[in-house]
């Protein structure tokens, strides 16, 4: 791979660095399931773990569900990266920008499929 496509990529590498860590947090705050930062417990208190009630749309699936989820949040993420012809700032913010929106658009769209708020 040339090096203008590996620089090409930065703004996705940090973009997917901080969806890694903040992606919990997300998960939190779209279902308000008991999930914690990676650092303060994770899923420990997710509500999957209770037996009756509200399972979290992502969290119930384990690591495959869980790995779909961040594959689908992440590919707007690489797209934004290689595919403009923008300055790396301007790709970067994109890239950062597409996280919460893919995160909302995803994440809602699968906790409607389960009938999470109902």
């Amino acid at each position: 791979m040339s090096s203008e496509r590996l620089v090409r990529l930065i703004p996705f590498a940090v973009s997917f660095v901080v969806t890694s860590v903040t992606f919990i947090n997300a998960c939190a705050w779209l279902y308000q399931c008991g999930c914690h930062s990676l650092w303060a417990g994770a899923a420990l208190t997710c509500n999957i773990h209770a037996a009756a009630g509200r399972h979290c749309p992502i969290c119930r699936h384990g690591v495959p569900g869980y790995a779909v989820v961040f594959t689908l949040v992440t590919a707007p993420q690489l797209l934004g990266s290689v595919w403009p012809k923008w300055h790396m700032t301007a790709r970067l913010m994109l890239c950062l920008a597409l996280f919460p929106i893919s995160m909302v658009t995803v994440g809602g769209l699968l906790g409607w499929l389960e009938g999470y708020w109902r």
